[in-house]
């Protein structure tokens, strides 16, 4: 039986050049990031005295497209790769992956291979949810690969022979969860013996978009205080590192309750309280982090971003990160006591060769292996 292949296929406006791409995600295992490979197919005329360069390149879009008046723009665009594909650069013969073994069999001797080579600390797919007034690009970072005919790879590009083709780089939850999430806080009060404590404990670290959140609380009223009120939170961290104040925080699941209160002082109270944060009930909210997008897709919420040290965040990227926020409420001249707790919010990885994602816009072929073998004979 033979394997199938799930190709994205987009050609330039003339139909001169088209370019194949075995997948939209490529995923950031942290030590390194997937190659980007593929193949670029050209006409017969194209292979004349013609150029062929591809590029990758990072748009970040800090902001809102409707603002940008005299001049200014919110928009960045990084080249992180730029190579001469056409004609093939003068090097040792490159290791070619068996999606592109199979695809020029297939395509003939104008099938050109790529392969690019993202810098380890490229930003995450991240965009910010625009307002519902809002209109043009969202703020946030996309990707993609381009492909064009010039003399040089800084030449000014014509839209009839150049290609776009959108990607995502995405990263998804350890196989191995951390240490159990565990904190302990507790206050005094003035003219009071005792204090008022509170244990707060998640079930993991790690968890997966749609997942129930089980956050379990355990108080105990030493004080001479009354806790009437108990409230459960996720929140979503954002940090735009471009800028210096540009960290902020939003509630993206809550629950409050009154159960089992008032605590007298003396009294203790053990309960759990479940969470799940979904993009369902942020629908309208500006500035939620959203997991990078292709066009015709949905998203979820963005996942969180794993690091493999602080200081490897982009300057040009968006950092996020999640945290359980419990607080109890001790009216009006007891004040407060808050304990936090960070995790990990992200898709578990896929099975080996499912495809998540697809993309409309390009044209979808599927090639099976024995297929392309005959087909390879018959050329």
């Amino acid at each position: 039986m033979g394997v199938n292949f799930k190709v994205f296929k987009k050609c330039s406006p003339n139909g001169k050049i088209t370019v194949y791409l075995g997948k939209r995600d490529f995923v950031d295992h942290i030590t390194g990031i997937e190659p980007i490979d593929g193949v670029v197919l050209l006409e017969d005329e194209y292979l004349r005295e013609r150029k062929v360069f591809g590029q990758v390149v990072c748009s970040f879009r800090y902001g809102r497209e409707e603002d940008e008046v005299m001049g200014l723009n919110f928009q960045k665009e990084l080249f992180l790769v730029s190579e001469q594909v056409y004609p093939p650069p003068e090097k040792s013969e490159q290791n070619l992956t068996k999606l592109q073994e199979r695809l020029m069999k297939k395509l003939g001797p104008n099938a050109f291979p790529f392969t690019f080579v993202l810098p380890p600390n490229a930003p995450a797919s991240v965009i910010l949810q625009p307002g519902p007034e809002d209109e043009g690009e969202p703020c946030g970072v996309q990707y993609y690969v381009k492909m064009f005919a010039g003399d040089s790879d800084s030449d000014r590009t014509h839209k009839r022979s150049t290609i776009t083709l959108g990607f995502r780089k995405v990263q998804y939850a350890p196989s191995k969860s951390g240490r159990q999430p565990c904190t302990v806080v507790r206050k005094d009060f003035l003219l009071s013996p005792g204090e008022l404590e509170l244990e707060a404990t998640l079930d993991k670290q790690v968890y997966h978009h749609g997942e129930k959140i089980a956050v379990n609380i355990c108080i105990r009223n030493n004080s001479n205080k009354v806790v009437k009120k108990i409230k459960a939170m996720v929140q979503q961290g954002v940090d735009v590192v471009l800028f210096q104040n540009g960290q902020y925080r939003s509630s993206v699941a809550s629950l409050e309750t009154q159960e089992g209160c008032p605590i007298q002082p003396g009294s203790t109270l053990q309960k759990v309280m479940y969470l799940v944060p979904t993009l369902d009930s942020n629908k309208d909210r500006r500035g939620i982090a959203l997991d990078g997008q292709l066009k015709n897709q949905s998203t979820n919420l963005a996942s969180s971003t794993l690091l493999a040290s602080p200081d490897q965040r982009d300057a040009f990227g968006i950092v996020v990160s999640y945290a359980v926020k419990v607080k109890l409420y001790l009216g009006a001249l007891g004040g407060e006591l808050t304990a936090e707790l960070p995790l990990v919010l992200m898709h578990p990885k896929p099975t080996k060769g499912k495809v998540i994602h697809a993309d409309s816009q390009a044209d979808v072929e599927m090639f099976r292996q024995d297929t392309v073998d005959q087909e390879a004979e018959k050329c």
